[in-house]
């Protein structure tokens, strides 16, 4: 059984949902992160979604106001 990555849709969900306060942080992958990163880098509040990489690869989410 392998990995079952997230599609576009599931990474738009997460980045809205971090956007509107519904999920405080989302942690993604060393495999998932190219996937995330190609969308999320297409947001026009990009520099909003702050990411801080993880030991082993993954890293974690956040949306700052400001």
């Amino acid at each position: 059984m392998g990995v079952v990555a997230l599609n576009k849709e599931e990474i738009e969900e997460i980045i809205e949902k971090l956007r509107n306060g519904e999920i405080k942080q989302y942690e993604v992958t060393k495999e998932e992160f190219m996937e995330f990163r190609e969308v999320l880098i297409k947001q026009k509040d990009k520099e909003q979604i702050r990411g801080e990489a993880k030991k082993g690869g993954g890293v974690v989410y956040t949306h700052v106001n400001e």
